[in-house]
């Protein structure tokens, strides 16, 4: 038996490639866009791929079926709910897939979205029952999905409960748990793990919301804390249900007289290189966004209109073309071009440049009572401790001039880690902010941590 699963780092999907050696056959599941490692994984294996199985119409990430569908000519199925407008094989609860000696056995699981189904592997060669089960959005590795992205939260908190009892934790205890998504994802909660795989029988034990019997605390408990909602996310399920996409995104290289000219033309321009480099010197009105980090995708879809062009600007052009493919991903395809040669071309025209102040948080904490503090987490975790004084504007939220901050005064963002608040100062500085102060390499917690003073918010109801 064949079994390789392929995680998208920057967006915390899992996909996976299954299928039987000797018959020469293999079957993808949830494929991503870039499909290249699919078709060089078949050829290795010497395996064709016949089939694409999809466990819903994804909301977080542009699936790559439509890629590898015109690459190897497979079959897409998905369950019958999902009503896509593509060709495809719809299947419902129960329907077995043959591939050699291994069987695939749907199992339609809704909560997360109506349509949505897990797989349960079977090796025919070893034994009649299932040794893994490919889970998709409904269980993960410590947490289980959000209920939200399709229905009324509670409904959907209410279909995964009985999925979760009536289906997956029916499973034998040593059957294999391999999700769809690790930790980061915006498709499940805090209690979501890094670890590749779990078991039915160690989730039971160790899963906080699978240890819940009583079904409307189960509820409240899923819903009372959500997440933002991935962004753009009705747009990124429009995307998965067609019409297929089977073709990469074009990239122009631009030079940097032609990136001003997109400029002024409307685009907006996002650098991709690191957040220090970008405070060091970086084309004016351009916004941050490293693509060295995880998260690159989801941060991109926040900042930027799928109506408006986006240019690239990177520390080279691969830097630059990596990102674009990343931004693909999640549904940003209006890329009008990179800038040819990255931020070198750019200082060799001697282009002007923009900077931003930056400090740590020794250094911030030196000069806290003269200056504002914006924390751009989101606001559970400002609701768990924040610094006295500070305002709260999740970085994705900032569209102007926060409320309770005065532009002409100097303000300080910070965040955990230096990530967000990077995104968020070049927000600001677009805004109209005239001095905006990057707290990096820390956040809240060095401050926590150091023993300064931490607030925490009142009358918040309990998760």
């Amino acid at each position: 038996m064949i079994f390789r699963q392929f995680i998208h780092d920057d967006l915390g999907c899992a996909s996976y490639l299954i299928g039987d050696e000797h018959a020469g056959v293999a079957a993808v599941v949830d494929p991503m866009l870039d499909v290249e490692g699919y078709l060089a994984l078949a050829r290795y294996m010497g395996v064709r791929i016949e089939h694409i199985l999809e466990t819903h119409n994804h909301a977080d990430h542009v699936s790559g079926h439509g890629r590898l569908a015109a690459a190897t000519g497979a079959r897409i199925h998905i369950h019958r709910l999902a009503g896509p407008a593509y060709d495809h094989d719809p299947f419902d609860d129960g329907w077995h897939l043959g591939l050699g000696s291994v069987t695939v056995r749907a199992m339609h699981t809704p909560g997360h979205r109506p349509e949505h189904s897990a797989f349960a592997l079977i090796d025919t060669s070893r034994g009649p029952e299932p040794w893994a089960v490919l889970t998709g959005d409904t269980l993960f590795v410590g947490d289980i999905a959000r209920p939200d992205l399709a229905v009324d939260k509670e409904e959907g908190a209410h279909a995964i409960f009985q999925s979760l009892r009536e289906k997956l934790l029916a499973l034998p205890g040593e059957c294999e748990v391999w999700p769809g998504h690790l930790g980061g994802s915006l498709c499940g909660g805090p209690g979501m793990d890094m670890k590749v795989s779990s078991t039915i029988a160690f989730e039971r034990r160790h899963n906080r919301l699978l240890a819940l019997q009583d079904e409307d605390e189960f509820v409240r408990q899923t819903t009372s804390a959500l997440g933002p909602q991935p962004p753009n996310f009705q747009a990124i399920v429009a995307i998965n249900r067609g019409p297929l996409i089977s073709e990469a995104v074009a990239l122009r290289a631009l030079s940097p007289r032609e990136l001003l000219t997109r400029q002024a033309q409307g685009a907006l321009i996002v650098d991709v290189r690191t957040d220090l480099q970008f405070d060091d010197a970086h084309v004016p009105g351009a916004l941050c966004n490293p693509a060295v980090r995880a998260g690159f995708g989801t941060k991109l879809a926040w900042i930027a209109d799928r109506d408006r062009d986006v240019v690239l600007v990177g520390r080279d052009d691969a830097d630059a073309i990596h990102a674009a493919h990343l931004a693909a991903a999640v549904g940003v395809r209006r890329i009008a071009g990179y800038l040819e040669g990255g931020m070198q071309s750019w200082r060799e025209e001697k282009r002007d440049t923009a900077s931003i102040e930056r400090v740590d948080v020794s250094a911030l904490h030196g000069q806290a009572d003269a200056v504002q503090i914006l924390d751009v987490r989101a606001r559970t975790e400002w609701n768990d401790g924040h610094i006295p004084g500070s305002v709260n504007v999740p970085y994705h939220d900032i569209a102007g001039v926060p409320e309770g901050v005065d532009a002409q005064r100097p303000l300080a963002v910070i965040c955990s880690s230096g990530q967000r608040s990077a995104v968020a100062a070049s927000l600001l500085i677009r805004h109209g902010v005239k001095q905006v102060i990057h707290v990096a390499d820390g956040g809240v917690g060095t401050w926590q941590r150091a023993g300064w003073p931490i607030e925490r918010a009142r009358n918040v109801p309990a998760a």
